[in-house]
C-alpha cells in the first residue's frame, strides 16, 4: 500500500483566502480523491504530521479527517493510520463533457411554455395532506421546527423595513428567479455549509420546496417519462411526480441509502431521480459514498437528471453536515432543493433550487409562468436576515436544542417502548423513524393517536407498492423534553390499549383508515415532511 510522504498539490492552508482553513483542506483533499491523485489505500501522513506541515492546529486537520471518514472517502483504522477509501476507478467522476441539452430538454425550456398548471389527477394528490398543526398542539409532527424558539422579534424587525420602505426598482416584474441579493445569500451559504457547487445565477428562490420539485419535474420530464423515487420514501415527491405525468418506478432503500443497481436492474433508463440522501425520508439514512457515485455515473450514462432534495440537513449531531451529492457532480445532472421551512418555519413558504448549470433561464421562466415567487419584501428581509449572521446563529442554537431533544427521546422510547417499537439509529434530521411489532398497525395507531392528541404518521403510508411494513415517524424538534416526558409514556398506554383490545376495537383496523392527515387525522396517512 501507497504511503503519503508530501502533501498533494491543492491540499492549502492560505490564512488571506478568506476560506476557513479547515475548509480548504478539505475540498483539497476531496479534490485530490476523487481526481484520482490520491490513490485507494494510500495511507494519509498522521494528524500530527498534517498540521504541522500546514501550518495549522492538529485539531483543524483531525476534523477535517473526521468529516470525510464520515462520508466515506478517508477508513481510518486502528493500528493502521487513515488511508484513501477503497473506491472503484470507473465510478470515480469524469472531466466535466459540456455536451449541447438534448432537445429534448431544449425544446421543453425554451421559453418555459411548457411548464403548464398541474392536471388533477386522484393519485396525484394523494398523501399530501393538510397543513401542519401549530406547536404544541400535538407531539411528534414530523418537519416541525420549534416556530417558539425562532428570534420573531429579530425577523419581525426586519421584514417591517422591508415593507414599509421597499426599492422601488424591485417592485415590478424583473428577477423572476428571486431578489440578487437574496439569490448570493444563499450561494454563499450552500458553498460553505453543504460544500454546493454553485454562483448567484443559478439560484432561483420560490415559494417553499414543493413548489421547487413541482419546477424541476415539469422543467426535466415529458409525461410517461419514468422517473425513480426512494421506496419507502416521500409522498410529496411522489404527488409532484405523478402531476407531471411520470410514471414512477419505486426503487428499495437500504443501510446505504438508495440501491442504484436495484434502480438499474428494475429501470435503467429513467429519465430523472428524486433522492434524500444527507438524512433520507423517512429512514434517516445517509447515502453511502459509493452509491452516491454510482447515481452520477449512472445519470451520465443514461443522460438523466437527479433532484437532490437537502429538506433538513443542518441538523446532523455528530460531525458535520455531510455534503451535498451536487458537490461532487462534475456533469451537471443534479437539482439541488433546499427550503427554509426547517430551519426558520414553515409558513415562511421559501425554498430555492439550484438549477445545473444552462437551464438558469429555463428555471426563472418557469416561475413567472407559475407563480411560484417568493414576495418581494420577505425575499429582501431573508437576505438581510441570512448576511447579518441572524440565521447561521438560529441553526446552531437549534441544533444543540434538536440534539438534546433527540437524546431525550431515545432514552424515553428505550424506557417506555423497547418492547413495541424499534427506532432507527440516525445521526441527522428532526425526526426519527421506528418499526412497531407484527402485531400493530400503524394506521390504526395514527387514528387513536389523533384522537389522544398525538400527531403519529405512520411509516406504511411511504410505500409506493407493496411491501410496507408498519412503523412511526416520531418528530421531536418542535416538542419540548418536558412534553417528551409525556407524551412517551402516553403513546405506550395507546399501544397497549391497541394490542389488548386487538383490531376493531377504538384503535380502527387498517382497513377502515386507508390514510391519515399530516395532523393526526384520519382521512390521510402520509406523514407530512412540511416544506
Amino acid at each position: 500500500m501507497r504511503e503519503l510522504h508530501l502533501l498533494p498539490p491543492g491540499v492549502n492552508a492560505e490564512r488571506s483566502s478568506g476560506v476557513p482553513l479547515h475548509r480548504q483542506i478539505y475540498d483539497g483533499l476531496r479534490s485530490a480523491i476523487l481526481d484520482g491523485r490520491l490513490e485507494p489505500g494510500t495511507r494519509l501522513p498522521s494528524t500530527r504530521a498534517f498540521a504541522l506541515e500546514l501550518g495549522v492546529a492538529r485539531n483543524t486537520v483531525i476534523a477535517v479527517f473526521e468529516q470525510l471518514a464520515a462520508e466515506g472517502f478517508l477508513r481510518p483504522r486502528v493500528g493502521d493510520g487513515t488511508r484513501v477509501a477503497d473506491i472503484e476507478p470507473e465510478l470515480l467522476p469524469r472531466p466535466a463533457r459540456k455536451a449541447p441539452l438534448s432537445p429534448r430538454i431544449r425544446r421543453r425550456s425554451a421559453s418555459g411554455s411548457a411548464v403548464s398548471p398541474l392536471s388533477v389527477r386522484g393519485k396525484a394528490i394523494v398523501g399530501v395532506g393538510r397543513g401542519a398543526p401549530g406547536p404544541g398542539e400535538r407531539a411528534f409532527q414530523p418537519g416541525l421546527p420549534d416556530i417558539a424558539a425562532f428570534p420573531h422579534r429579530t425577523w419581525a424587525r426586519i421584514l417591517a423595513r422591508h415593507a414599509r420602505t421597499p426599492e422601488r426598482a424591485r417592485l415590478g416584474y424583473d428577477d423572476a428567479a428571486g431578489d440578487p441579493r437574496l439569490r448570493a445569500a444563499i450561494a454563499a451559504y450552500v458553498t460553505a455549509a453543504r460544500g454546493v457547487r454553485c454562483s448567484p445565477d443559478r439560484v432561483v428562490a420560490v415559494a417553499g420546496a414543493q413548489a421547487a420539485l413541482d419546477l424541476c419535474v415539469r422543467l426535466l420530464l415529458d409525461p410517461g417519462d419514468p422517473a425513480w423515487i426512494e421506496e419507502p420514501g416521500y409522498a410529496g415527491a411522489r404527488a409532484a411526480l405523478l402531476g407531471a405525468g411520470a410514471r414512477i418506478e419505486p426503487v428499495p432503500v437500504d443501510s446505504e441509502g438508495l440501491d442504484v443497481a436495484a434502480g438499474e436492474a428494475r429501470c435503467p433508463g429513467a429519465r430523472l431521480a428524486y433522492i434524500t440522501p444527507s438524512c433520507q425520508f423517512p429512514l434517516g439514512v445517509t447515502l453511502s459514498l459509493e452509491r452516491r457515485l454510482r447515481l452520477l455515473d449512472w445519470a451520465e450514462r443514461a443522460g438523466a437528471f437527479v433532484i437532490e432534495d437537502d429538506y433538513d440537513s443542518e441538523y446532523r449531531y455528530r460531525g458535520r453536515p455531510i455534503t451535498a451529492v451536487q458537490g461532487i457532480d462534475t456533469n451537471d445532472r443534479v437539482a439541488y432543493v433546499g427550503t427554509f421551512a426547517k430551519t426558520m418555519f414553515p409558513a415562511l413558504r421559501v425554498g430555492y433550487v439550484i438549477a445545473p448549470e444552462g437551464l438558469e433561464t429555463a428555471f426563472a421562466r418557469a416561475v413567472r409562468n407559475t407563480g411560484h415567487s417568493v414576495p418581494q419584501p420577505v425575499q429582501g428581509a431573508l437576505a438581510e436576515f441570512i448576511d447579518a449572521g441572524h440565521y447561521g446563529r438560529h441553526v446552531r442554537r437549534m441544533r444543540a436544542l434538536y440534539a438534546r431533544r433527540r437524546a431525550r427521546l431515545f432514552a424515553l422510547a428505550r424506557e417506555h417502548l423497547s418492547d413495541v417499537l424499534e427506532l432507527i439509529p440516525c445521526e441527522a434530521g428532526m425526526q426519527v423513524a421506528g418499526w412497531l411489532a407484527n402485531d400493530l398497525d400503524d394506521r390504526a395507531l395514527a387514528a387513536a393517536g389523533a384522537r389522544a392528541g398525538l400527531a403519529l404518521a405512520p411509516l406504511s403510508a411511504c410505500w409506493t407498492g407493496p411491501g410496507a411494513r408498519a412503523g412511526l415517524h416520531l418528530g421531536y424538534a418542535g416538542v419540548s423534553e418536558d412534553a417528551l416526558g409525556h407524551a412517551v409514556p402516553k403513546l405506550a398506554r395507546i399501544i397497549a390499549r391497541c394490542r389488548s383490545t386487538g383490531p376493531e376495537s377504538p384503535c380502527i383496523s387498517a382497513g377502515q383508515v386507508r390514510t391519515c392527515h399530516s395532523d393526526g387525522g384520519t382521512e390521510a396517512s402520509a406523514p407530512e415532511r412540511v416544506t
